[in-house]
């Protein structure tokens, strides 16, 4: 049995929609059980409340162990769960000062390779759904706004990372390493917000911010100061520079990455 966290989140419910087609038993962890929308014959529990009992395998998402995973992997190793699959970042590969995102994810990680089970530590970059924090600016007009109209990533679709996360907790091909994925095309924040208006039918233009304007925002909503700035910091970086596209969601999926426009497409209903 296969526990999943954040299992209605954007991960989460293709990792849980994977294994459920898979055949496979299914516990997925949520605040809310009573009002989570999953397949079928899959069994929801509170997460907090760490129903880990029978488990085999454990998909994990930082988000939610944000105050601490220490109980939570205890938890894990004392009822037997053997392997752990984590959703890591590819900030992992460069912790340090400097990089507070890496140094918490690559903390993360050496946390579960100390417990002696199998791992797998999936390393997406840029993920398409940060698309989404523009979605109240389209809903009320055709301009968006942010940094660096100019940097370039390579935003993976959600689906992919929960569909490598799946085939790690299923198979063993990819215990003990940690593939890093990115979507199949280098794209501007610009393209990025012009394919999402042709996704809905309409042209959306990117406004690009002073830096301290959206470093002020930041700060007032999700990041601290640190964080803040080692993210614009890579976004200056990556101005007018294509961004690198890994093999491995191809290499694991066994078809190419899905497109940004495949998932603005998919997205649709969250602009409207």
């Amino acid at each position: 049995m296969f526990v999943v966290t954040g299992a209605t989140g954007n991960v989460g419910r293709y990792v849980v929609k994977e294994l459920a087609e898979a055949g496979a038993e299914v516990r997925a962890l949520t605040r809310n059980p009573e009002t989570a929308r999953l397949p079928a014959g899959v069994r929801a529990a509170r997460t907090e409340d760490l129903p880990f009992e029978g488990a085999t395998g454990l998909f994990l998402n930082p988000a939610v162990v944000r105050s601490g995973a220490d109980a939570l992997l205890q938890r894990a190793k004392e009822v037997g769960v053997r392997r752990i699959v984590l959703l890591s970042s590819s900030s992992a590969l460069d912790p340090g000062p400097g990089n507070p995102i890496g140094t918490l994810h690559r903390d993360l990680e050496l946390a579960i390779e100390a417990l002696d089970v199998e791992w797998t530590f999936v390393r997406p970059g840029a993920f398409a759904a940060n698309a989404l924090q523009w979605a109240d600016e389209i809903r009320s007009g055709d301009v968006v706004h942010g940094p660096y109209a100019e940097c370039r990533t390579a935003p993976i679709h959600e689906a992919d990372m929960g569909e490598v996360a799946a085939r790690a907790l299923l198979g063993d091909d990819l215990v003990g390493r940690a593939p890093v994925l990115t979507g199949p095309e280098s794209l501007s924040f610009a393209e990025q917000a012009r394919i999402v208006g042709e996704a809905l039918g309409r042209p959306l233009r990117y406004e690009e911010l002073p830096r301290e304007v959206v470093r002020e925002g930041m700060i007032k909503g999700f990041a601290t100061p640190e964080i803040a700035d080692s993210l614009l910091d890579m976004f200056a970086a990556a101005v007018g520079q294509p961004a690198e596209i890994s093999p491995e969601t191809e290499r694991v999926t066994g078809h190419p990455g899905r497109t940004f426009a495949q998932w603005a497409a998919d997205h649709r209903a969250d602009f409207s």
